[in-house]
């Protein structure tokens, strides 16, 4: 006799697995821990085999778990298509995102592609700036969802993550050895100023080696480690390398990724796009 696999037991499967643990995998799903571990039970259960190795600290996928992994995303994703495509199809159209240009990823992409399956016909138009250009966008109704980068919270908004500025460099570079230090940020980039103010404060001379609004140019000049620069943690180009001063850099502050939106009563897509970033950010 044929037996079906539970899909809401390869949903919580799935997202342990993407997430590295039950407990953020909760927070996606919306579910309590319990529940998600209930499922996972079940699932083991009614396959007969193991699915995760618990025998470390961390959890991770046994081989039978790794197997199933890539069937269950497939079948999630026809799922997901055939639900939105029988059920969406009234919402169609265009929703504004904006983000600043150095927290796109890791999370943006993911909220995007998310977002397709449950709403096919509407279309995301991404914008990339710095986050005073976006925020005047945003107070001119010309983006639906914000994300920015900022010390507070302003009304109406929402801190999703607050993490601290790092310094960055070339992987295994020599410019933040240098003195005076040469700096590499975007005119607009809203940590500039503070960060040459703590160089300041530190005692340490610095000067800027490029002047442009461009982020592939500063990406570029670091990687040539010819500058250093000071981002968001977790946000660093795939060149590029957490800088291991040992104190000879001055401790930067802390910085809050907010999200602004704009509700309404007519049609969920914008709010369930917010929920898709919020979830995305909780999983992080």
């Amino acid at each position: 006799m044929p037996r079906n696999l539970d899909l809401t037991a390869l949903r919580s499967f799935v997202a342990v697995a993407d997430t590295g643990g039950v407990t953020k995998a909760a927070g996606v799903l919306h579910l309590t821990q319990s529940a998600v571990s209930m499922q996972l039970k079940r699932l083991e259960e009614s396959m007969g085999v193991a699915l995760f190795d618990r025998s470390a600290r961390s959890i991770s996928l046994s081989p039978n778990g790794e197997q199933l992994l890539g069937y269950a995303r497939r079948m999630l994703s026809l799922n997901d298509e055939i639900y939105s495509r029988l059920t969406a199809q009234e919402f169609e159209g265009e929703v504004t995102l904006g983000v600043p240009h150095d927290i796109v990823y890791p999370v943006v992409p993911q909220v995007l592609q998310r977002f397709a399956a449950e709403y096919p016909r509407v279309r995301v138009q991404l914008l990339t700036s710095f986050t005073r250009a976006l925020k005047e966008q945003y107070a001119k109704g010309e983006v639906d969802v914000l994300l920015t980068t900022e010390d507070e919270v302003g009304e109406g908004g929402e801190t999703l993550a607050i993490k601290p500025l790092v310094w960055i460099g070339t992987e295994n570079g020599t410019a933040w050895r240098n003195r005076p230090l040469r700096l590499a940020f975007e005119k607009n980039c809203i940590f500039r100023q503070g960060v040459q103010r703590r160089l300041s404060e530190a005692g340490i001379p610095w000067e800027m080696v490029v002047e442009t609004n461009s982020s592939r140019t500063i990406e570029a000049t670091v990687t040539a480690d010819l500058a250093v620069h000071a981002l968001i943690e977790g946000t660093e180009p795939r060149h590029c390398e957490r800088i291991n001063h040992g104190g000879a850099l001055p401790e930067l502050r802390q910085t809050r990724i907010n999200m602004y939106h704009r509700a309404s009563d007519d049609s969920p897509v914008v709010g369930d796009l917010a929920a898709l970033i919020h979830a995305a950010y909780q999983a992080h």
